[in-house]
């Protein structure tokens, strides 16, 4: 891959359900918020991957309505700002918008239920962009079950077809708000990379959210990806240093390879100190660095190993 400027990647938001609802644009965080194109901009934000969030309210009929419904908020505040931010769907078009001095708008979608019971709707979101995907929100659902509910026993027969669909594709798979058997089962039957896009280490802070040693070092073994979440509930309390202790963690684990920034800004109540939006993501480099990491390590670690994951996914 060609190597692009230093930038940062963070691998989730939430901030679409705030368009959707009126309370900020892409321009204007609005208040309470934590993104919007001046703070994307001073944080060095080169690619925002941004949710569309099904809450498990919306499912079991109303699911793929309100997915929907987040994926034309989002359609409209790009095409008012096309100016600074483009959708990217290859990591060529990362490149062309970076270079360009746009932001890259990369679509995921939080929890399945998303598609309802229709799996060819994966092909009608992949066509609208979607390159990422988690199988669950918290709960279970049709497809899994989710990191605080187990009843399903991992993943169902409708949840394999639909990551063998997601692979063929070239979905990525996100085991974020997956349960341990779950996370096992979809280790079992993919190939390739998988990714945690916010998620922690569970020995720094025993969270049902967070991944234990085994699964940090079986994703990692893939060449997949974990993103730092920044909720301090994940972290175990409100710092950068925090945030920095569970870097280390992951890079003793499962090398320097498997870290990443997974933000979960406008997706959590409060942020750590210092993280209080996107303009703050200095700093963890400065962080990171105080703590001895090189520069090329910190590139890896703020974007340059999601970008490595994205290719191997998507292609170029």
């Amino acid at each position: 891959m060609t190597r692009l400027r230093p930038l940062v990647v963070d691998l989730h938001c939430d901030t679409v359900i705030r368009w959707a609802a009126g309370k900020a644009t892409l321009r204007r965080r609005g208040r309470g918020g934590h993104v919007d194109l001046p703070h994307l901009a001073s944080g060095g934000v080169g690619v925002q991957v941004f949710a569309l969030y099904v809450a498990p309210s919306f499912a079991p009929d109303r699911s793929h309505a309100r997915a929907m419904e987040l994926l034309h908020a989002f359609q409209a505040e790009l095409a008012r700002h096309r100016a600074a931010a483009g959708l990217a769907t290859t990591v060529g078009q990362i490149r062309r918008l970076h270079l360009a001095g746009k932001v890259a708008a990369v679509l995921s979608i939080e929890n399945g239920d998303a598609i309802e019971d229709d799996i060819d709707r994966l092909e009608t979101f992949y066509r609208a962009g979607i390159r990422m995907m988690s199988l669950t929100w918290n709960p279970s659902n049709r497809l899994a079950d989710g990191a605080m509910e187990h009843r399903l026993g991992g993943l169902t027969v409708f949840g394999r077809r639909v990551i063998r669909r997601m692979q063929a594709l070239g979905i990525l798979v996100d085991v974020s708000h997956l349960s341990e058997k779950s996370f096992w089962d979809v280790s079992k039957i993919t190939r390739g990379p998988i990714i945690a896009s916010h998620s922690n280490a569970m020995s720094i802070q025993p969270h049902p959210r967070n991944l234990n040693d085994d699964q940090i070092r079986a994703l990692a073994g893939r060449g997949g990806v974990i993103g730092i979440n920044f909720y301090p509930e994940f972290l175990g309390e409100p710092s950068v240093e925090r945030v920095a202790a569970h870097v280390d963690h992951l890079v003793r684990h499962g090398g320097i390879g498997c870290v990443a920034i997974g933000s979960d800004f406008d997706g959590i109540p409060s942020t750590p100190r210092g993280l209080e939006d996107a303009s703050r993501f200095p700093a963890i480099s400065r962080t990171l660095a105080r703590r001895g990491y090189a520069a090329a390590q910190i590139d890896q670690i703020m974007g340059g190993n999601a970008l490595r994951v994205f290719e191997a996914v998507w292609g170029r």
